[in-house]
């Protein structure tokens, strides 16, 4: 019962796991490149197979997490989720001993986990894992599986239902991949409030300080002083005093959490730095198209994108980008790239805004046909 139980609950996290990540295949992957980058393992090679590399991981954690809940070929089942768990282990330790990567992904957008959060629930998965491994052992001997008629129908029945869960993940994946998720967990799905959104920031900002890091000169000490003691203690900055700040060692630390959104980075300007965000979310109707990667979209996927949206009369329209250059018949705007990316997986992609509420978004190549 114990086993059975605990088998049913490491099963459904690994499923539930994979799923959210097999919805936003796409997001994903740009999790993946974050941690092929310089600054975390410095393989940037290995950036363009991010996609690969994530479906890889989705799909061992849907179908090995499938087969454990069905008790199908268990030894191995359990030895390649061990397998999968000391890998992600090791991923999110570095991630938190190093605080390289403050969200690992783990649950997609549903769920977010701070990097030691992440780790300990890996080693919680681990532990489960070699319990089942040691509970299970002597199911692993039995030769005769299939030795009745009734034991064939069984194992029969559980292919079956691996087959139509395999056929069903593979659609969700390929829907992400090539259009949008099916399933939307981020702050931009369509019926969010942009400009309600902006309003709850401006009102419960979060509040940040910073802690200069001092060295005194003559005795080699070294001190962490927040902003408002260093300014207040004269002895830190008066003339002749030993005290120096570190270039490059202050740190900007949150004191008092505000309300959280991803919409905090909405931030739009045009190419000479004047913003653009509150005129786009006060029009009546606006159109935006998005590019995270100008220089990998079609001149012609542009010029068709472009060519639909100017035919659509009294609409605000930008094209939004990182290079302001992109667009040649629609006006050109700006915006950090990361956060294109967090509105929408495709590239490019139209928003479609009424007084700031998300009431379309879809693929360029899907809003043209």
């Amino acid at each position: 019962m114990i086993k059975g139980l605990l088998r049913f609950i490491i099963a459904v996290i690994f499923i539930l796991s994979g799923f959210v990540k097999a919805v936003d295949l796409v997001g994903f992957s740009f999790k993946m490149e974050e941690y092929f980058s310089p600054a975390v393992f410095n393989m940037p090679f290995f950036e363009k197979f991010a996609l690969l590399f994530s479906i890889i991981v989705v799909v061992l954690e849907l179908f090995l997490g499938f087969m454990l809940l069905l008790k199908m070929k268990l030894k191995f089942t359990l030895s390649a989720l061990i397998a999968l768990c000391v890998f992600f282990g090791f991923l999110t330790f570095y991630s938190a001993y190093f605080n390289v990567v403050t969200d690992c992904g783990c649950f997609g957008d549903a769920i977010k986990f701070t990097p030691w959060q992440s780790f300990f629930k890996d080693v919680a998965l681990l532990i489960g894992l070699i319990l089942l491994f040691v509970l299970y052992k002597k199911d692993f001997r039995k030769t005769d599986e299939y030795g009745s008629s009734k034991k064939e129908s069984t194992g029969k029945f559980k292919y079956a239902l691996f087959a139509v869960f395999s056929l069903g993940m593979i659609y969700i994946m390929a829907q992400g991949i090539m259009h949008e998720p099916i399933i939307d967990f981020r702050d931009y799905k369509v019926g969010s409030d942009i400009k309600g959104e902006k309003e709850k920031i401006n009102k419960n900002p979060s509040e940040y300080k910073t802690f200069y890091s001092l060295k005194n000169q003559k005795t080699g000490e070294v001190l962490k002083v927040n902003q408002d003691d260093y300014i207040k203690e004269t002895k830190y900055w008066a003339e002749g005093s030993p005290w120096k700040i570190e270039e490059g060692k202050n740190e900007s630390v949150l004191v008092k959490e505000g309300y959280k959104s991803e919409i905090v980075k909405f931030k739009i300007e045009d190419p000479t730095g004047m913003e653009l965000t509150d005129e786009i979310i006060k029009a009546p109707k606006a159109i935006l198209v998005f590019s995270y990667h100008p220089k990998e979209v079609s001149a012609n996927l542009l010029q068709k994108v472009e060519a639909k949206v100017n035919t659509q009369k009294g609409a605000l329209i930008y094209g939004v980008s990182t290079d302001q250059n992109t667009f040649k018949t629609i006006k050109n705007a700006m915006m950090d790239g990361t956060a294109i990316k967090t509105i929408a997986r495709s590239n490019p992609f139209v928003l479609i805004l009424q007084n700031g509420k998300i009431v379309d978004k879809q693929p360029a190549k899907d809003y043209v046909k």
